[in-house]
């Protein structure tokens, strides 16, 4: 890997982390969510794989980890329409602007929105079929993202899955994501920090070595592609 992206760059500043960032940008950042994270990260193919077999045969119960605006958990819940058992999603996010953003959104039949962290779902006794986060790792450093990991572990039900998705760091896929977003930036992505959040991200994120490095014990590291990264647990 070529020496700029050698090394991850856990100091990189994401805007929209700044508790004291413009606020109508951020809640057009939550606003395009939706159609920025269906081309990076993959989210129908994770519901196919990890939501959909469970759903042939029952209902299942799913645990979304830093929700953000709430778009994971409201695809899931318009795909599953039609099969034989319903999803129960929970949505979290400790952010409160997150968390206030995804409440606003639009009702979901079988879906909770909650400020939570991992540790206070826990609290509650409730566990899960499924439980999943999306670019939330590169957030952490390594010691916050075991902890996330040992405690989605503890949140699952016997036979459960747990899918942390992330970027996998690369030049690749930072020159890629720069060059794809560049022409949106006028109009879709205007006035949001989906641009500049996102080469940071990519920057902050980890590769699959590193984090095949840090998982704990039963844990498994998956590559994806467009450049994702997926520690899996069950399944």
């Amino acid at each position: 890997m070529p020496r700029a992206f050698a090394v991850r760059d856990a100091d990189a500043v994401e805007r929209m982390d700044d508790p004291g960032c413009d606020p109508v940008r951020l809640a057009r950042t939550y606003a395009r969510f939706g159609l920025v994270n269906a081309v990076v990260a993959a989210p129908r193919a994770t519901y196919r794989r990890w939501i959909a077999p469970r759903l042939r045969s029952g209902d299942v119960r799913l645990l979304d980890i830093g929700t953000g605006g709430g778009d994971f958990p409201r695809a899931v819940l318009r795909w599953a329409r039609g099969s034989a058992g319903r999803v129960d999603a929970l949505a979290v996010d400790p952010d409160p602007r997150a968390f206030a953003f995804a409440s606003r959104g639009a009702r979901a039949r079988g879906l909770r929105i909650r400020q939570m962290d991992t540790a206070a779902v826990l609290a509650t006794g409730e566990r899960f079929d499924v439980v999943v986060s999306n670019h939330v790792l590169h957030h952490l450093s390594d010691g916050e993202a075991v902890q996330l990991l040992d405690e989605s572990a503890r949140l699952l039900r016997p036979g459960g899955v747990a899918v942390h998705r992330d970027i996998a760091r690369s030049r690749a896929a930072h020159a890629a994501f720069a060059v794809g977003t560049l022409p949106f930036q006028p109009f879709l992505l205007r006035d949001t920090f989906i641009r500049e959040d996102g080469l940071a991200s990519i920057r902050r994120s980890r590769t699959a070595a590193e984090l095949s490095a840090i998982v704990p014990d039963g844990w498994r590291v998956r590559r994806g592609w467009p450049a994702r990264v997926e520690a899996v647990l069950g399944g």
